[in-house]
């Protein structure tokens, strides 16, 4: 079956996301407990592009799957997660990318490299790192993993915070991140 990418996100309401979000069936992948452990041989590139054995993976449906098995461990190590096995993945920066964003009355909607979409929140917190001249923005998505903001998405993210006041800040369902790292 071919893979139908999910509309433009401003051409959606902020309940249509929240209904992708939530028909998306993902893997209980936090849930699995795999005794065999071993090298996926796959990297994740700082420019979100997805590698294996140092061919470069070109088929989005492909990278849906595997994104769809991700976890990060508390030592920061990325890992693809079945029942069976879990094998580690090399992750330059961050699992995924932020290439656009919405904001949707008191929510901020984001749209991933992965066609995902991720409504920041308690859940899905949005950090700030680096320092002022260079800071590098992150977003919560699951499993431990992170998505970096690009450049435009934070270009986007700053007017949001600037429409809103002078401080840098944002708000998304009832929290407020700060995008000056501290």
């Amino acid at each position: 079956m071919p893979y139908e990418p999910p509309p433009d996100l401003n051409a959606l309401s902020l309940a249509e996301v929240a209904e992708l979000v939530a028909a998306r069936k993902l893997p209980p992948v936090a849930a699995w407990s795999p005794k065999n452990a071993g090298d996926s041989e796959m990297t994740i590139r700082a420019d979100g592009r997805w590698f294996h054995q140092g061919g470069e993976i070109r088929r989005p449906a492909m990278v849906r799957a595997f994104a769809a098995l991700l976890l990060r461990d508390v030592e920061g190590q990325h890992w693809l997660v079945t029942p069976v096995e879990k094998l580690s993945i090399a992750v330059e920066d961050a699992a995924f990318l932020a290439v656009d964003v919405r904001q949707d009355g008191d929510a901020l909607v984001f749209r991933l490299n992965t066609d995902e979409f991720v409504i920041a929140g308690p859940d899905h917190p949005i950090r700030s790192t680096g320092d002022a001249e260079t800071p590098a923005i992150y977003l919560g998505v699951r499993n431990g993993t992170e998505a970096r903001l690009n450049r435009s998405t934070y270009g986007q993210l700053v007017e949001i915070a600037l429409a809103g006041g002078e401080d840098l800040t944002v708000s998304s369902q009832g929290a407020r991140f700060g995008l000056i790292p501290a």
